[in-house]
């Protein structure tokens, strides 16, 4: 019994700091100008997250067509999740966000929704009638098998990492389309994460550096 503690421990040890030391990385970049220049935003908008899901090893009968989909799938539930997180604590903010619905709605109407990346940020800006827009990737490769995982969460009491990703988060000025302010972020995704889950813990990370934060 005893050495069966001590494994446990030591596993739950190890386990959080590769944990600790893997969300450490991070990067943030800003304008120089940056403060002058939000004071002149009023409503901001938050486009569908650009998602891509990689695997260490393809699994058996991997469909490329049901990959895209949820990739599309998780971009739209993080980006409510953003939306969510911001309007919950909207009081903290200088600005207003546009519902992600409407957002959505215009985007489609436009006949950009799908080309996000090939129409330029001003554009989009226009097209959103918005100060300025967040753009956010996340790219992340599935590294662990969710079964082995979920194993170790009921033998040790914690969940595994069946994922890592790289999370960029980027707001762009709406009349003339320049970046503003970059952040980047290296994530660990649990098993028992969801879309909304990921999210809320991002903003946590965010929050103190978000730029729209009032004094």
């Amino acid at each position: 019994m005893k050495i069966k503690l001590f494994l446990t421990i030591n596993f739950c040890l190890y386990y959080f700091a590769c944990f600790a030391q893997y969300e450490a990385s991070k990067q943030m970049f800003s304008v120089p100008n940056l403060k002058e220049s939000l004071v002149k935003h009023k409503t901001v908008a938050i486009l569908p997250f650009k998602v891509t899901i990689g695997y260490k090893r393809l699994p058996k009968g991997f469909n490329a067509e049901g990959n895209r989909l949820e990739e599309s799938k998780n971009g739209i539930i993080m980006q409510q999740g953003m939306f969510t997180y911001l309007l919950r604590k909207s009081e903290e903010y200088t600005v207003s966000f546009q519902d992600v619905e409407r957002t959505n709605a215009l985007l489609k109407r436009a006949g950009v929704f799908d080309k996000l990346d090939e129409t330029l940020q001003d554009s989009l800006s226009k097209i959103l009638g918005v100060d300025a827009v967040i753009k956010c990737n996340y790219a992340y490769e599935k590294t662990g098998s969710e079964a082995g995982a979920i194993a170790k969460s009921l033998v040790f009491g914690v969940g595994g990492s069946t994922a890592s990703g790289d999370l960029t988060m980027q707001i762009y000025n709406g009349t003339d389309g320049n970046l503003m302010w970059r952040f980047y972020k290296q994530m660990n995704e649990g098993v028992f994460s969801s879309g909304n889950e990921m999210m809320e813990r991002m903003m946590r990370k965010v929050a103190r550096n978000f730029p729209y934060l009032k004094d």
